[in-house]
Formats: C-alpha cells, structure tokens, sequence
C-alpha cells in the first residue's frame, strides 16, 4: 500500500534551507528531523520549513521507476528510446517505451507518487498558514500563492498522465483517502485554474538570485496558459501567454528574453537565465552515496543517459569528457532524421545529439555499444554527464548539477503561436512568435501553420520532457508513435493510452476505478 506513504500520516518531516548565493539552492533541503505535525508551525521559521517541504517534490530525482520526470516523458515520445542494458533494465521505461507492454504493474508508479506527495506538503502548508503566529501579512500571502501553484502544477502533472485521480484540497485521514473517488479531469483541470487564478496577483514578478528555484507570477502565468492550451481555451492561452513573451524577439515584462546563443540555454554555468521561466535547481554539492537512492537533489538522470563504458581515446581526443554511464534514452533515428534533411543540420543538432558512433570511427573515444539496449549510436546532448558539472567529492554518478528546465521561453512562444492559429486570430503575432524562435538559430521565416508550429517544438525542445503530451494532444501519437522507422518498437493505441493506467499498488482498499483498457 502507498497511500499512507503519500497522503496521509501523522508525522511529517520537514526541511530547513540556508539561502546565501546564488549557488545555493531554494530546495538544497538538509533533514531536521521529524517533528508532530500538530506541534509544528508555531513560528515563521516553521511555515518557512513547510514551504520548502511543499516544493521539495519537485526536486525528487530518484525513485525505483523514476529518476526525474524526463525519463518516463523521453522514453515514451518518438525522440527516444527506453534504452539501458537490456529489455527489462527499468521495465517500467521499456513499458512507456513500448505501450503494447503497458500494464497497471509495470506503470512507474513513482509518477504518482511523487506528485502526490507534492499535493499533501501543498495542502498542509495551506492548511496551516493562517494559524502561524508571528508571520507577517506579506509572507502570509506569499506562502499561500506559492503552496497554491505547486499544488496546480502537481495535479496538472497527474491530469495530463491519469485523467482520472482524485482530488484533494485539504488534508485527507486515511479513511477519507481510501473512500475517495477519481474527479473528472473537468473538474481537476478547474481547481487548477483556480489555484493559478489566486496565486497569480500575489507572486512576485521576480526573485533575487538568492531566491532562485521560488515561484515567480511569470512562472504562473506560463503554467495557466499551458493549462489553458491543454484544455483548447484558445484565446484565454494565447492572451494569458501574450503577457509572459511580451514583443516576440524583445524583452517581457517579467525580464524573459530568448538568448541568443541556443546552446546556453543547457549550460549549467547558466542556470536561470533570462530564457528559463521554471526551473528546479539541481546540486552537486551534497556528496551523496549509494545509500541515498531515492532521496537525491542533484541529477542523477544525466549519469543514466551517457554511453556504457565509454571513454576518450587519447590525450588530445575531441570527443567529450563524459563519465561513463547507462545509456538509457538513446535518440531515435526517426529525431535524427527530422533534423537532418538532404544533408543539411538544424543548427539545434549540434545541442541535442551526439553521434557517437561517428567519434569511435573516428579513433576519439570508445564505448560498449553491444551492451547498450535499443543502440542507436546517437546520444543526448541536453543533460549529458560531461565530469565538468560534478562534485570533486563524493560518487560522481550521483552528483551532477543540471537543472531541470520545466518551462522556457521558446516554449511559451510557441504555446502561443498554437493557440493563435488554432483561433484564427492575430496570425500576424503567431508569424512573428515563430520567427523570432527560428531566426534566434539563424533561420529563415516559413508561413506559420500547424504543421511548421508542430515541426519547430519538435526541433527547439527535443528530448525536453515536452514531444509525448504534444502528439497526445494534437492527436497525432496514433499515427506517429504506430509509423516508426528503424528501431525498437513503439505503439499507441487510440482511445486508451492518452492516459496512462492507476498504479496497481494505489488501487487496493479503494474506491477508485482503473483507467479505460487497462
């Protein structure tokens, strides 16, 4: 059973955080122990603590299905493979990989989890905030649109994956837990806007670097207009999206700009930069160990996606310093083909793709190709373990510092140009929002339609966690996942995998129902 472990439970454990630099994290938590939740939240200090126990679900990295969320997305989107050692190394990936091998016990049931654990931290902080004595008016209000967008994010994660779960705006015992219903996706995707609705006036427009990682009123508005996207409310995306890009190619009123180097968007020396409007702030700095798995806030997904038994040949090899790693995620040739036409690269090749086999015939390095599962000889660029982004002590497989990029600004661009042309209206800005994300990688403008909207996020955000949720909502993973070429097989069925099944473990003892064709 899992539901005491995620919703419900008397005790709690909360974290406290040390903000001095811009290199300290918002969610570098260090345990204070465990405290009664009916004593805690006696002072701000406490409310503070609570805060960041609300957030902190957004930076679990490591579960037994999981690692982050770009695990699950990439594996089950035609950008890339499951990969790993073999056809069962983290069965889970294979299932979302292939969803023919889709089943309530093979679902990584750390996707519920995690969001749901996100949920009840959101609740109980809201739950508390009114009664903590000393916090002042401001933090009060600051706490609650932060608790309030969290909240939104958490479930609007479970509604794009699930559909059908149950909804919680208050602190559930656990007989109330296990006589819940699943809500419709109606009426989650509501409690989202609402959330987002409330917390919007009362965040601010921008943190400190010492705050970077908190919740910022762009932050939110991106997230409502995603949402709005989601649910086909063309111009409530589009107006909604209008305020966080301001004038396509200039800088918004929230600071945002697209920078003008693509690659630099990834760099981890460049975390929170002006084109990163939500970001979770990895570290490296905490020196974990084996004995950590599950509880790690560094990256642990980039040591999963570099090569087996790689290394450089040579000293003056022009191949990359990668560690070793478990070559989960390798690109599909399918990516590699959309990006490369008649010879010609998109200039965002170069940041998303290694060829590697290109670079052992070339005499650069050396990797264990027959030991890598769905090999491709294509890698990921984005999140690579380059040695440079890890800890000089500690496992270095488990304490690299890339970011996860949740929302960036070539993303609310075209998020808006979408919702532009899906209305027919103001086609003149969708033009200009698709010609500043072309023309910042050095090409030309194409007449703005569904298909060029549709072919420029596969190319601006490939391997980002974003591609599987956009072919399920444009309708088009039947015929895309169903109709791939050259690799390991990957299929869809229509009317049931555009969700995913309820966990077998989360069922038991309930009331809730599994998920069509499951």
């Amino acid at each position: 059973m899992k539901h005491n472990k995620i919703l419900s439970g008397l005790i709690i454990t909360l974290s406290a955080v040390v903000i001095t630099s811009c290199s300290d994290s918002f969610l570098n938590v260090k345990p204070k122990g465990q405290s009664l939740e009916s004593n805690y939240y006696s002072n701000p200090s406490e409310a503070y603590a609570g805060l960041v126990a609300a957030y902190s679900a957004l930076n679990t990295e490591a579960g037994n299905s999981y690692c982050n969320p770009l695990g699950p997305e990439n594996s089950a989107s035609d950008d890339c493979y499951a990969g790993g050692g073999g056809p069962s190394d983290m069965n889970q990936w294979q299932a979302m990989n292939d969803m023919n091998q889709l089943t309530p016990a093979q679902m990584p049931v750390d996707m519920w989890n995690v969001n749901f654990v996100g949920v009840k931290q959101s609740n109980l902080i809201l739950s508390k905030i009114d009664g903590v004595p000393g916090l002042s008016d401001a933090d009060k209000s600051r706490y609650t649109a932060e608790a309030k967008f969290l909240r939104a994010d958490y479930y609007f994660n479970l509604v794009v994956w699930f559909g059908n779960v149950p909804l919680f705006t208050s602190p559930q015992t656990t007989t109330e837990i296990y006589a819940a219903k699943q809500a419709t996706p109606a009426q989650v995707y509501a409690q989202i806007e609402k959330d987002l609705t409330e917390a919007i006036p009362d965040l601010p427009v921008t943190v400190p670097t010492s705050e970077n990682g908190r919740v910022t009123q762009g932050a939110a508005e991106a997230l409502l207009g995603k949402v709005y996207l989601y649910e086909k409310k063309w111009t409530d995306a589009a107006n909604m999206l209008k305020d966080v890009n301001g004038t396509p190619g200039g800088t918004s009123r929230f600071g945002y700009h697209l920078l003008a180097n693509y690659g630099d968007i990834f760099n981890p020396n460049n975390k929170f930069n002006a084109e990163s409007i939500f970001e979770v702030q990895k570290t490296g700095s905490q020196n974990y160990d084996w004995s950590g798995w599950g509880q790690f806030k560094s990256d642990v997904y980039s040591i999963m996606i570099g090569p087996r038994g790689y290394a450089r040949t040579g000293d003056n090899s022009t191949a990359p310093n990668y560690l070793s790693g478990w070559s989960f995620n390798p690109i599909t040739p399918d990516l590699v083909d959309a990006m490369v036409k008649n010879g010609v690269y998109d200039p965002r090749y170069k940041y998303t793709v290694i060829n590697l086999d290109s670079l052992v015939a070339a005499g650069q390095c050396t990797y264990a190709k027959s030991q890598c599962y769905a090999a491709t000889g294509y890698f990921m660029y984005k999140d690579a373990p380059l040695l440079q982004y890890t800890s000089a002590t500690g496992v270095k497989e488990l304490n690299f510092d890339q970011d996860l990029i949740i929302i960036r600004l070539a993303d609310t661009y075209l998020m808006e140009a979408e919702a532009l042309v899906m209305a027919n209206t103001d086609l003149t800005r969708a033009q200009a929002l698709l010609d500043a994300v072309r023309a910042r990688v050095g090409l030309p403008s194409v007449p703005v339609t569904m298909d060029a909207i549709k072919h420029e996020r596969r190319m601006e955000l490939a391997t980002e966690g974003v591609r599987y949720f956009d072919l399920v909502r444009w309708g088009d993973a039947p015929s895309v996942l169903n109709n791939m070429e050259n690799g390991f097989s990957k299929h869809f069925t229509a009317g049931k995998n555009e969700v995913l099944p309820i966990p077998l473990s989360e069922l038991t003892n309930t009331q809730m129902v599994q998920n069509p064709g499951y």
